[in-house]
């Protein structure tokens, strides 16, 4: 929880299974790039910024993509403030759910939330053949 005189926000990060939710979410708290992969359940990480002089505690949840955690996932959509909804710019099928799959889920369980969609994996040579246009 924030200390007085600080505000906290609740960002909960969502997106199909490997596309780079916990990679984007180290290297923004850690500023460093993990190299072996280890698929999520749940995970939390803590960052602080300074907003206009005011400083934000931002409490980033790492959700599951997976399919298997479809009923589980949306408990912590509870309290949310905002969404960074993730899709991999090497997966067409990972942008395609961005509608077809995440987009429907956080209006059912979040309705209002405000959602920010975020491309990963921009640093991969795949990136480079031309895998699909947005």
């Amino acid at each position: 929880m924030a200390s007085s005189g600080s505000k906290f926000i609740k960002c909960v990060t969502v997106g199909d299974g490997a596309v780079g939710k916990t990679c984007m979410l180290i290297c923004y708290t850690s500023n460093k790039f993990p190299t072996d992969y280890i698929p999520t359940v749940f995970d939390n990480f803590s960052a602080n910024v300074v907003v206009e002089g005011t400083t934000v505690n931002l409490g980033l949840w790492d959700t599951a993509g997976q399919e298997d955690y479809n009923r589980l996932r949306p408990l912590s959509y509870r309290g949310a403030d905002v969404f960074v909804l993730a899709f991999s710019l090497v997966s067409r099928a990972s942008y395609e759910n961005v509608l077809k799959k995440w987009v429907p889920e956080l209006q059912h369980f979040a309705p209002g939330v405000p959602v920010v969609l975020v491309g990963t994996k921009l640093e991969l040579d795949e990136l480079t053949e031309g895998n699909f246009e947005i």
